[in-house]
Parts: structure tokens; C-alpha cells; sequence
């Protein structure tokens, strides 16, 4: 089993309710066992994007047998099931999920990279993470997400709902 953490964003709609469909989802696959879910935190959305709305973002830690590949491919699933667009880069989206940590692993291919290649320079990643894991580091550099955190300039606002 692999202990993984799964980020998970919403900017359309029914922000909660299509956080809370994700999770639901995740929760009835067989193979995943959700360990620990941080608080709902109000971000705005990445500069260099279309105008939209502010995300709702939560930070998921799971236990599954599901490879890399075969997890991403669930989560791929869920987003499709929650009607998730993927024609504009950065662009609004009703779910997405991201797969920010696979155990201690180290991958690399065309579809996938982990750990996920923006997670240290993304409050909304680090803040919900460092609630769920907060003795975590980098597999790579070996930096603690806490201090990553501490270096960034946050543009969050406060976590504005707690995750039942």
C-alpha cells in the first residue's frame, strides 16, 4: 500500500459540492482508503490564466494499491464524471485533481510527474498539505513543505470551512 496525497481544486459551480462529489468518489473506490482531508482554504486563481473565479482547494492524503498510473486514471475518471473541461490551460474547472505525492516515489514520464513539479511554489498546494503532513518533505530536494511555505508569498485567504 502507498500513502499518497491527492490536491484537489474547484472554481466553478458548486465549488464544495464538486469537492465534496470528488471525494465521495474516491471514497467508494475499493482500492482507496482516505486517511486525512485538511480544511477548505479560498485561493485566487493562478496569474497568467483567463479571469475567473477563486478556488475552493483541499489537500487529500489516501492509502491505496492503485499504481501511479492506475490512480491517475481514477482520478482522470472523477474529473471526467464531474463534468471537467480541459480546452484552456489554467482555465476554470468545475474538479481537478492532482497527484502531489506517490510514498517517497519519483516518477517521470509523458503523463505524469511526481512529485508534482509546481507543489513548492503553490500556497494552495502547501497550506492544506503542511494541516495534513506537517513533518512532510520534498522527495527530491529534501526540503520540509513547512519551510517551503514559510518562503512563499501567500495570496490565500483564510481557511474558510472545515471538510465533513
Amino acid at each position: 500500500m502507498a500513502v499518497v496525497f491527492l490536491g484537489l481544486g474547484s472554481n466553478l459551480g458548486d465549488r464544495e459540492g464538486y469537492l465534496n462529489f470528488a471525494v465521495t468518489k474516491l471514497e467508494t473506490e475499493k482500492r482507496i482508503s482516505i486517511l486525512d482531508v485538511s480544511c477548505i482554504l479560498e485561493t485566487p486563481p493562478l496569474i497568467g490564466g483567463p479571469a475567473q473565479g477563486p478556488y475552493l482547494n483541499i489537500v487529500l492524503s489516501i492509502d491505496t494499491d492503485l499504481s501511479p498510473e492506475e490512480l491517475l486514471h481514477k482520478i482522470q475518471a472523477v474529473e471526467n464524471e464531474g463534468d471537467r473541461v480541459r480546452n484552456i490551460k489554467w482555465g476554470p474547472r468545475t474538479i481537478d485533481v492532482d497527484i502531489l505525492l506517490y510514498d517517497n516515489e519519483i516518477i517521470k514520464s509523458e503523463y505524469l510527474e511526481i512529485p508534482h513539479n509546481e507543489m513548492m511554489n503553490r500556497d494552495f498546494v502547501l497550506i492544506p498539505l503542511v494541516e495534513i503532513f506537517p513533518e512532510g518533505k520534498h522527495p527530491i530536494s529534501g526540503i520540509f513543505f513547512k519551510n517551503a511555505l514559510d518562503k512563499l508569498v501567500i495570496k490565500s485567504k483564510e481557511k474558510v470551512i472545515e471538510f465533513i
